[in-house]
């Protein structure tokens, strides 16, 4: 097992998964502490990574594509403060911080895990219900329908329609936007058979955000969202099916002849070495090696490779 805590948060790894955890620190984000706790499978990751700095460092995950509801709602516009997918770490902790992108690092490769797109999320939604007040209005969400409500800020041109309710199943689209410099930002539901031409202020689906404290809770509420509606990758596939049997066909035809046999000495050489990995890790969670024996068969291996 491998864990680092600091004041900004705490994470552990245990061969299997990552549980991050918010610190209480008062520069965590509002949204981190909303959050709460994060379990990410080792299935989930592409790659982690750690920067040193004069004053600090960071510990940073990169997900895979489309493992993550949030990242997917949000498009990589979460700042610092907001990202549960990155720690600060002191000066006094960077061989801590080493040894833990070390070990999620050599999974990774023990587990072989692809570093590409995945077609279904990996993670869940954050928890519902949800109750979000931020900008011009609130935003409600019970896992099955979305309710927006409006204050006294709202335009009387948006407000004078009343409180929307949209049902999951009509939403085909959500974005979250932070505001930025003189730029508004917004959380915008897309509904089937409505075109998006309305600036957020005027746009009954959508509520608009000022920069205020409280604006990267609404990403939370995208995110749920997000996780209930038909994932990205896999939306294409479904709309393959109904039309013919043809493309059924395609897809089943024989594959393409072996690749030559002269790559087929380095290809077993390579997964000889990638099972011996995994042996030496079952040996090590079985209590057969320890942890300086596992270290050292490790690395010889590593350097075969």
């Amino acid at each position: 097992m491998a864990e680092i805590i600091q004041k900004d948060g705490t994470w552990v790894f245990d061969g299997d998964a990552l549980r991050l955890t918010p610190g209480r620190d008062k520069n965590v984000g509002l949204l981190r502490r909303t959050l709460g706790e994060l379990l990410v499978p080792l299935r989930a990751l592409a790659g982690i990574s750690f920067e040193q700095g004069k004053k600090s460092g960071r510990l940073r995950l990169r997900l895979r594509d489309g493992a993550c509801p949030l990242l997917h709602a949000t498009g990589g516009r979460l700042t610092e403060p907001h990202d549960p997918y990155q720690l600060v770490v002191e000066p006094d902790r960077y061989g801590v911080a080493e040894y833990v992108a070390d070990e999620v690092r050599n999974a990774l490769l023990l587990d072989q895990v692809p570093a590409g797109p995945v077609d279904a999320y990996l993670l869940p939604g954050p928890s519902i219900p949800l109750s979000v007040s931020a900008g011009d209005g609130t935003a409600n969400f019970d896992g099955e329908r979305v309710r927006l409500e409006w204050n006294w800020k709202t335009e009387d041109a948006k407000a004078a329609g009343g409180a929307r309710t949209l049902p999951v199943d009509e939403i085909t689209a959500v974005e979250w936007y932070p505001s930025a410099g003189l730029e508004n930002g917004r959380l915008r539901f897309t509904v089937r058979g409505v075109p998006v031409k309305t600036p957020a202020k005027y746009d009954p689906n959508a509520v608009e955000l000022w920069g205020f404290r409280k604006d990267p809770l609404m990403a939370l509420v995208a995110a749920a969202v997000q996780a209930r509606l038909p994932h990205p990758a896999a939306a294409p596939e479904s709309a393959v099916r109904p039309p013919t049997e043809a493309p059924r066909a395609v897809a089943a035809a024989p594959p393409d002849p072996a690749p030559a046999p002269a790559l087929a000495p380095a290809e077993d050489g390579h997964d000889a070495l990638l099972r011996r990995l995994r042996e030496l890790g079952e040996l090590r969670r079985e209590g057969v090696l320890t942890e300086e024996e596992f270290t050292l068969a490790k690395q010889a291996v590593l350097k075969r490779m």
